[in-house]
C-alpha cells in the first residue's frame, strides 16, 4: 500500500470526478456495518465509534475519494475519509476562503 499525503483543503478531485462512486468497491468499509461510520453525538460512545470508523479508513486504499466525494456532495453526517462533520465542515470553510481570495 502507497501512502500519499493530500492538504484535503485543496481539492483532490474535480467534482465530476467525486461524484462518482466507483471508488466504493475498494473502500476498507465495504464489508463493515454502516452504523459505525454514523455515530450518534460525539460523547461517550461516540468516541469509540468515531476512533473505530477512523482507524478502517486509515487502512484504505480510497480514503481521499471517500472525502473528496463527501466534500463535494455536501455530506454533513458521518465519518467520509477518516474525518467527521466538524472536520470536513473546517475543510470546506478554508476552501470557501481561498475561492474567494482567487
Amino acid at each position: 500500500m502507497s501512502i500519499t499525503t493530500h492538504n484535503p483543503v485543496q481539492p483532490f478531485a474535480s467534482p465530476e470526478t467525486a461524484i462518482r462512486t466507483g471508488w466504493r468497491n475498494s473502500a476498507a468499509c465495504r464489508d463493515t456495518a454502516p452504523d459505525l461510520f454514523f455515530p450518534v453525538g460525539q460523547t461517550g460512545p461516540a468516541i469509540t465509534h468515531i476512533a473505530n470508523a477512523k482507524a478502517v479508513c486509515s487502512e484504505c486504499d480510497v480514503k481521499m475519494e471517500c472525502l473528496e466525494y463527501a466534500l463535494m456532495t455536501n455530506q454533513d453526517a458521518g465519518i467520509w475519509g477518516g474525518l467527521t462533520e466538524d472536520e470536513r465542515r473546517k475543510i470546506r470553510r478554508e476552501r470557501r476562503k481561498m475561492n474567494r481570495r482567487s
